[in-house]
Parts: C-alpha cells; structure tokens; sequence
C-alpha cells in the first residue's frame, strides 16, 4: 500500500510539473473574411467564412484582366479564454501575414506589424475578459494589407505579392517565468557550434527568461542534450535570480566528445531540451534541433563540408501552389523538399523571402543544407524608414530560424540593380549606389554580430560590373551570381566563359550560381529547339550545359536552378500567363522532364524512368507515303549505365546512359504504343513504362490505307503543342504540297521591339488558355489548303491579332526586350473565302478581331468531286492573318 501511494505522489507531481508547461495550439478554424476596410460589428453581407492558413489573390491573379487585389481586408474570430489563464502571459502568435497588419482584441489595438514573410506574436493578456467560470468570449480581430509601400520590401518582383493570414495562427500561454518572447517572436535561446571536429565539438548556448511577477524570483535554467535515440549526452543547470519585471540572460560553454556529425548523407540530429524550473517545478519547457558539422566557402576550390570537397546543387523555391496562393498546409512545405532530396537535391535557396518554418525543419531532418533571405528585391527606397524596416525583418529572420542546423548562409539582397530608377551616369545614380552600400554594410554588420559562423551573401545578376563599381561585391563573405546564358541572351554554350567571367570579377570571394533556368511549358515540344520556345527539348539542352560547366570549375561552390517549381508571377504573360514556369515541377508539383533529369544525374537511388511521360497522346505526319509509323525521339532518364528499349514487345536496341540521358528515335505506329525501358542493377532489373496513343496524319489526305481523321494546326512556329484540357494535339504547320495540306504566302510574325524570339508574341491572350497556338501566327498569309477526301468537316479558323496600339510596358525582368511592347499597329480588314464561297466578310482589327483577344470561327464543309477544301484571305486593307486551323472529319 505505501508503495502504491509512493506511485499515486509520483504520478500526481509529474502531471503537476507538466501542467505547469506552456499551453500552446492553432486557432486556424472558425474565421471570418472580407475583403475591404471595414470594422469589426459591421453586419457587412460579405463577411464570408474561412480557415487559416487563407489567401484572397487565389484568383484574381490568374484571370486576363491586369493586376489583382492589394489592399485591405479583414478577419475576425471568437476567442474563448479559459479563466485559468488569468495569471498567465498570453500571446497571439502569427506566423505570417501579407504583408502588413493591425490586430484588436475587443475592439483595442493590441499590436501591429509590418513584413509579410515572417513571424510576429503580441502579448494581449490585458486586453481579455476573464470569468470566474468556464471560459470567456473575446473577438480577435485583424486588418490585413497587401498594398505597394515605398517602405516596406519588397518593392517590386517576379512573383506575385499574396494577401492574406496565409500561415498558422497560435494561442500561447505562459507561466509568469517563460523563455523571452519579445526578441523578435524567437525562442528565447539560442545555439551555436564554434569548433567541430570529429574528436570533439563545443556546444554554445545564450538566451534570457522573463519574469512577470511583481516579486523576485529564484529560477533554474536547465539544458539537456539528447542523442537521436533518447539517451542524455550532455547537460547544464544553473541558478537564476531574476527581480519582479525583469529579463535575466543566460549562458553556457558545454562540449561533446566523439559527435556523430550532421550531412546530407546522415543527417543525424541530437535534441535540446531548454526548462525553467521554479520551486522545483518546469514552469516554461522548448525543444530544439542540434546539429555538429562544420563547413568552409573557398573562392579557389568551392565548398567543403566536414573537412572533405563538397558540390552544392539544388534549386532556389517559392512558396506558392496551384489553386492555394502561398497559403500551404505543412505537408505541402515538407513535400516539397522530399521531391528535392529525391531528386538529389543537397541544398535549397528559401528565396527571395523567409518561409514556413516546416520548410526548415524537413531540411534539418533530411539532410539538405540552405540559404535563407530577405525580400530585398529589385530596388531599394532611399529612406530611413526602409533602412530600418529591412533591419527588422532581418533581425526577425535571424531570430525565428537561428536554431536551424541546415541553414549555413543569411542573405539580404536579390538583384537590387535589376531596376535603378535613376540615369547612368547621372549624380543621383550615384548617390543611389551609395546608399545601397550603407544599407548593405549596416545589414551585414548585424549579422556577423548576431552569428559569426555563418555565411553572409548578397547576389547580383547581368554582367554584374555595376556590384563590382557600388562596392557590394566585397561586403558580404560569398557572392551569388543569377545567371540566364542562353536564356535571355547569349548560347548556352557559352555559360562557361560567363562563369569564368564573374569569378574574375569577384577576386577572391568565393561564389554560387543561386539562379538559372529556362522557362518550360511541358505541353510544348520541339524536335529542333530554339531559345525562347519554351519546349522540353530546349530546357534538357541547356540544362546540360550548365552542368556539364558546373562539373568542370572547382571554384563554383553550387549551382541552384531556378526554380524548384513553377510559381505566381501574376504581371507575366507568354504561354503560360502569370505563372513563370521555369520550374523542374508544374504549379502543382507534377515532374517536369528537367525535373527527371538532375534525379538522373544526381539521385542516388538506381533510377530509371521514360521522358514525357505524361505527352502519352501523340500526333505526327508521314515522312513516305507508305510508311505505317512516324519516328520520333524519346529520352530516357537513369542513372543507370545502359538502357533497353522495348516498343510493343519489340527491343529497339541497348544505349549506353550519357549525362543521365539515352535517346531511342521510336517509329510510333497507329494507336497504342506499350514502351518499355529496363537496365540491370545488383542482378535486378529496374524498369518503367508508358502508354502512348499515337496519331499519324497521313502525308496524302486520300491515302485509303490511313484514312484522315483530324488535324490541328498551329502557325507562325515549329512546335508540337498538346491541349490536354481538351484532348488535342496541334502539328506545326507546313507549306502547301499537292495531296497534303498548308499554307501558301506569308511569313512568320515577329514582334518588332525584341531581341528575344523570332517568332510569336509574348503577350497574355484574352479569352482563351491556348496562348501558345494564339501567340503565333502567319501574316500575309494567301491561302491554306486540305487536300481531302470527300465527305463532311468540320472546320475551325482562330485569329488573333497580335500587333496593338495598347501601351505595355515591358517587365524588368524579361532581359532582352526594350522597354515598350506597343506595335503601333495599322488597320488590318480582309475576308476569307471558303472553296470560293464568302466565308467571313471584312473581319477588322477595330471591330470584331480586338487586339490581344482570341476569335474563333466554327463550320462545317462538305466537299465534293475531290475539290478538297481551300480556304483563301483576300486583303482589303493590311496583311491577312491565321493563327490555328483545325478540321476534323465528321462523315
């Protein structure tokens, strides 16, 4: 029996300790939403209800109309405060809201913030109402705003500035003696690894308590650091004296022998546990990661991970996803860095602003080192008030991820000359370059303040003389360089030479490749890819070639893609409106066949896997007449030494794996085509497979054997493009021959104020989601002819004129157009024909055919006596146009 009370006493005083423990949860449900500035008891119809994590730009940033929300809206919810709580600290705790935001409890503003991409908490115990009994009714309400302020960063950049409470909203309450919450929403303690090695590694804590109470306290700080199985390594206790109202600081020097050292190999973790105890109870417990490892940046022979060489290659991420905004459950954050590390990915690049804080803990736990920065983007405004607007956020920054083990670098500047507002040459140019090397100085300096051991970095674009002439090259410990040859200028053949270029500039101070890619619209292919086609084909070339450079120069640390995936750029336009699709993934997460291809050259896991996979409906021409195929290049990914090819059962040949690629020119047949790749591995094989459904276009119309059944045709480029929506696959057209099909006259449009494409426009087409067949086209065209059987068609003309007088200034960012996109356009007016019968009378660019606006003609054909169909443009005023033709037999 007195055993048994001994228990009871035992249990009863460990579940008082642990009573005692912070009382943290989310309040993500039950929320009300309007848009606008309104106040908290308007019985407003709008007020809509919502959870967090919320976002309102979801759709407004994807429709054709120009620009999207930014400006106020509100939240509200009921908050029931337990009565318990009232000799308790309480604090709200946002982890993000865009971009700014005023926060009232029962009608008092309790706090305010200003950032949109970190953490904020606000202390609100003495604005609630507490009652004796059971909990009490609160309103929490909060004004939220998105809007352009020349103080606030970012000012400007390519990617979409989201409204909304987009991460999690938190209740904390605190026993009166709690680890410091006021530092910048941190966890009040802090650690750092000064020496590690493998024989041995320091272990540095800091940090400081408050204490609420109006009388003295007396308080033990305690750390204890657990290895990854649980077992106690090492551990720290201290008696604190802290006076009534005070913040006491705190501490330590420990270390470890023998540690078991953190990679991306073996991320091996140990666990801090910090507590306060008071009277011998844990009144305030927090964890935190530990990781041991060391690292060096070398400007002559790149980055060194625990003593040993080491390539960094990864890719940079925004937060964003497809139908959500950045308003992302955890599980999103953490996929997203599994699908890097599957990929082989050892290093992310959190650009160009803090994120989710599960995007770090998923690093830490998988082993992939980053960089994290803040929204210093583009331009800066020469003001006081973005000086210190932009210390704060990275102070914040710091404060709320310092306890991260795989963050090795604090940046604090993205292409901040991309847009000078002032002439070259000019005074005040001057002086603006001036005042960016004071405020970097000032932000670098807080840094190597706060945490010595990290790196600093700052990162430029172009010929980057401009950094060089500003004095910003030397400021921070490396320099990162975003680099686009043979994207917006140049060869991609030539990416060498520009590496080579930028480490001279830099003298000394080692550099990464923290940008490069190419835009890839995965519904487009090109057998003969050209910059700016936004094929596959182009991508996978240049992507090469970047490696290939990449492999060759030691002194290159890393190279980062741009991007992870695609993201919101709401002012872009081209094929894919208002998204940048330079993505190794879709919008939503889906692989790209770049994506295949740095898992090919760097997954460590045997892979094996059929390019394209998703393009599993195809369409071709004959190249003879009496061919029953149309061959066709398929790439496989592996990192595998040889693959097999099997078509329909039928091996096609072994080919040796080059740079993770093996190319198979496969002759597709009529129908299903069963592909089949397998290598051998370890005395297994390793396989994949697809379906393809294959369309062959007769090369004669009337050919019995292969009876026409529809054709797509895209004008003005020499790309393949799959609607998928609705099923289609559209051929690059082709000049007339007898017993075929094309167009006779014209020539290929080109926008005139470009230096970027040869072909089509880069302009956002309304009212339709075909961009890429709208935004080409044949201008002067004469005629366009089927050579078809008889029977009943239906046919399609689309039209859109691509030449306006509608004043679009050119992005910033899309280097290699100039400035204005206005074509100036002249009246166009023709009328077309069809088989010598009036088809469309006088369609005019001022009346019915608008600019920029897709138009689309449905009818149906008979043809008889073997006339075939000819459709002919006859020329009132201007060149006649023809952007797609489609026809399909119907009997």
């Amino acid at each position: 029996m007195k055993q048994i009370l001994l228990l009871l006493l035992f249990g009863l005083l460990i579940f008082d300790s642990q009573a005692q423990v912070r009382c943290e949860y989310s309040i993500n449900s039950n929320w009300k939403f309007c848009k606008g500035d309104i106040d908290a008891a308007s019985n407003d119809a709008r007020w809509e209800n919502v959870s967090v994590p919320h976002c309102w730009n979801i759709d407004d940033v994807m429709d054709d109309e120009l620009g999207y929300y930014r400006d106020t809206a509100c939240y509200k919810r009921d908050l029931y405060i337990p009565g318990s709580w009232r000799d308790k600290e309480v604090f709200l705790v946002f982890d993000a809201i865009g971009i700014s935001a005023s926060v009232y409890i029962n009608g008092q503003l309790a706090g305010s913030h200003t950032g949109g991409y970190t953490a904020f908490n606000i202390p609100i115990t003495k604005y609630l109402n507490f009652s004796d009994e059971g909990n009490s009714k609160n309103q929490l309400f909060v004004k939220a705003n998105n809007s352009y302020n020349k103080d606030i960063p970012p000012l400007s950049g390519d990617f979409t500035f989201f409204g909304g409470i987009y991460r999690d909203v938190h209740l904390v309450a605190l026993d009166k003696v709690h680890f410091r919450m006021d530092q910048y929403n941190s966890q009040g303690v802090f650690w750092t690894t000064p020496k590690v090695s493998n024989e041995s590694a320091e272990l540095n804590l800091k940090g400081a308590f408050s204490n609420s109470f109006s009388r003295t306290k007396k308080v033990v700080v305690e750390h204890v650091v657990m290895d990854n199985a649980g077992k106690e390594v090492l551990n720290y206790e201290k008696k604190r004296t802290a006076k009534g109202g005070e913040s006491v600081s705190f501490d330590c020097k420990l270390k470890l022998e023998n540690p078991k050292l953190w990679s991306p190999e073996n991320p091996y973790l140990y666990r801090l546990i910090s507590r306060l105890k008071v009277d011998g109870k844990i009144v305030d417990q927090i964890e935190n990661p530990i990781a041991f490892r060391w690292f060096k940046f070398d400007a002559e022979n790149g980055f060194f991970l625990n003593g040993s060489p080491y390539k960094l290659i990864g890719a940079s991420r925004h937060q964003d996803f497809a139908t959500l905004g950045n308003a992302l459950d955890d599980a999103v954050h953490i996929h997203d860095v599994e699908l890097l590390k599957e990929m082989g990915g050892n290093f992310l690049r959190i650009a160009h602003y803090p994120q989710d804080e599960a995007v770090l803990e998923a690093c830490d736990r998988l082993g992939v080192l980053t960089s994290i920065e803040i929204p210093l983007v583009n331009s800066i405004t020469e003001s006081e008030a973005f000086f210190h607007n932009s210390e704060i956020m990275l102070r914040e920054m710091m404060a709320q991820y310092y306890n991260h083990p795989s963050i090795i670098i604090w940046a604090y500047m993205n292409e901040i000359f991309l847009h000078t507002p002032y002439e070259k040459g000019s005074d005040e140019l001057a002086h603006y370059l001036h005042s960016t090397n004071q405020l970097f100085t000032r932000l670098e300096n807080i840094i190597r303040e706060n945490d010595p051991y990290r790196y600093t970095m700052m990162v430029g674009h172009g010929g980057g003389q401009i950094y060089s002439d500003a004095g910003l090259i030397n400021i921070p410990k490396i320099f990162g360089w975003n680099i686009y040859t043979g994207w917006y200028d140049g060869k991609s053949s030539n990416i060498g030479k520009t590496m080579d270029k930028r480490h001279d500039l830099c003298k000394g101070v080692p550099i990464l490749v923290t940008e490069y890619g190419a835009d890839v619209d995965y519904r487009i292919h090109n057998f003969d890819p050209i910059r700016f086609d936004k094929s596959v084909e182009y991508a996978i070339d240049y992507h090469q070639e970047y490696i290939k450079a990449f492999k060759e120069r030691k002194f290159i640390s890393g190279m980062v893609v741009w991007n992870l995936a695609d993201f919101s750029s709401e002012t872009r336009n081209e094929t894919t409106p208002h998204i940048n699709s330079k993505g190794l993934l879709t919008y939503d997460r889906k692989p790209k066949d770049t994506y295949r291809f740095y898992r090919a050259n760097f997954g460590e896991e045997p892979y094996l896997e059929i390019g394209s996979k998703e393009w599993n409906f195809r369409t071709g021409q004959q190249i003879l007449a009496d061919n029953d195929f149309v061959e066709q290049p398929v790439q496989v990914f592996s990192n595998l030494k040889e693959v097999e090819f099997f078509q329909n059962g039928r091996s096609l040949g072994r080919k040796e794996v080059i740079n993770g690629i093996a190319t198979f020119n496969v002759p597709f047949k009529q129908g299903e085509n069963r592909l089949l790749v397998k290598s051998a591995f370890k005395g297994y094989d390793v396989a994949d497979q697809a379906s393809i459904k294959f369309n062959i276009v007769p090369k004669v119309l009337d050919d019995p054997d292969l009876p026409f059944q529809t054709l797509n045709i895209s004008l003005g480029d020499k790309r393949f493009y799959t609607d998928y929506k609705n099923h289609e696959n559209w051929l690059p057209a082709q000049e007339y021959f007898p017993g075929s099909w094309g167009y006779v006259g014209g020539e290929v449009y080109k926008m005139k104020n470009t230096k970027r494409q040869n072909f089509g426009s880069d302009i956002n087409i309304i009212d339709s989601d075909m961009d890429a067949v709208y935004a080409t086209q044949q201008l002067g065209i004469d005629e366009f002819r089927f050579d078809v059987p008889d029977g009943i068609y239906a046919l399609v003309l689309h039209f859109c004129e691509l030449s306006s007088n509608v004043k679009r200034q050119n992005l910033i960012y899309n280097l290699g157009s100039n400035g204005d996109n206005t074509e100036n356009n002249e009246e166009r007016v023709f009328s077309v024909t069809l088989n010598n019968k009036e088809f469309i009378s006088n369609l005019s660019n001022n009346e019915e055919l608008l600019p920029e606006k897709a138009v689309s003609y449905k009818t149906t054909v008979v043809v008889t006596d073997g006339k075939g169909i000819s459709v002919k443009f006859d020329a009132i005023k201007g060149k006649p146009i023809l952007n797609g033709i489609q026809l399909r037999k119907k009997l």
